[in-house]
């Protein structure tokens, strides 16, 4: 397949799925290998790694305006309630903080033993599960958290530690792990989603830059490793900017069918998946 398709799709994928709480490394794992790219080519993942940078703008721009809302009103919130550890801001922050130092610390020890097809598919499956039973829990009970100005240091901390999970087991997904981690100490769907993308902002741009640091500057000195031609850089831009485009469209959308339907349909969507992959994904895909 041409080079300039395959990052069509492979940027369509990364932006459909980077802030669905379905798993974007497992989409990507399972289309580059659908196409036969090699899974240790260190061109391609460099590239997968880089595309990421699309959807992140386009989540900057989206919520920019509420970015900027937040720095102006730093540190008495819009209600002149919060303080220096309660504001937005400092919640996203300490949130972060106890999502990359656990994350760090168990890295190697994640690459190591849940980079399978397989592990990838438990993940995907048994997170289906909690997303689906933790939606229908939170619909049956009020509430008490209607908007990220109104939320609490305990649970941005509890929120953070949870989105570890992703970090460790691929296939969890960010946005899974932290939607229903929100709902679990009482944020609406909406708050726990807004409050999911805002942790997403700087989580990915710490993440995207750790891994293409491993990637263009190895360990033990060795140079960089990735040729870049005038080819290559074509193929790396065309999917930078349709993962831009694509994801531009996607959260909008994924925050309009939130307030109407929930997360059910990628509860399934997700359980159904992880079985396939379970079943055939050896058999069509690999391990």
């Amino acid at each position: 397949m041409n080079e300039f398709i395959q990052s069509v799709i492979l940027g369509i994928v990364e932006g459909l799925t980077e802030f669905l709480p379905v798993s974007s490394t497992a989409h990507l794992r399972i289309t580059e290998a659908l196409m036969k790219i090699p899974l240790d080519d260190p061109y391609w993942k460099m590239y997968t790694i880089v595309i990421q940078l699309g959807a992140i703008l386009a989540l900057c721009l989206l919520f920019l305006g509420r970015i900027v809302e937040f720095l102006r009103t730093f540190p008495r919130g819009e209600s002149g309630d919060r303080n220096w550890l309660t504001h937005p801001i400092s919640l996203t922050a300490i949130a972060f903080i106890f999502t990359s130092v656990p994350a760090l610390l168990l890295h190697k020890w994640s690459e190591k033993n849940l980079g399978s097809l397989q592990a990838m598919a438990l993940a995907l499956l048994i997170g289906g599960i909690v997303m689906w039973a933790v939606d229908a829990w939170a619909s049956r009970y009020e509430a008490g958290t209607l908007d990220v100005e109104q939320m609490s240091l305990p649970q941005a901390i509890w929120i953070g530690l949870c989105q570890t999970l992703s970090a460790v087991f691929p296939g969890t997904s960010r946005s899974m792990s932290t939607i229903a981690a929100g709902q679990l100490v009482g944020l609406d769907r909406p708050a726990a989603l807004e409050f999911s993308f805002l942790l997403s902002i700087p989580t990915m741009i710490a993440a995207t830059g750790w891994d293409l640091m491993k990637e263009i500057h190895p360990a033990h000195g060795v140079a960089a490793h990735v040729a870049m031609d005038t080819n290559n850089w074509i193929v790396l831009i065309i999917g930078t900017v349709v993962s831009f485009l694509v994801a531009l469209g996607v959260v909008e959308w994924f925050l309009f069918w939130v307030r109407k339907h929930g997360f059910t349909m990628f509860a399934v969507y997700r359980i159904l998946l992880g079985a396939a992959l379970l079943l055939f994904g050896s058999k069509y895909i690999g391990s």
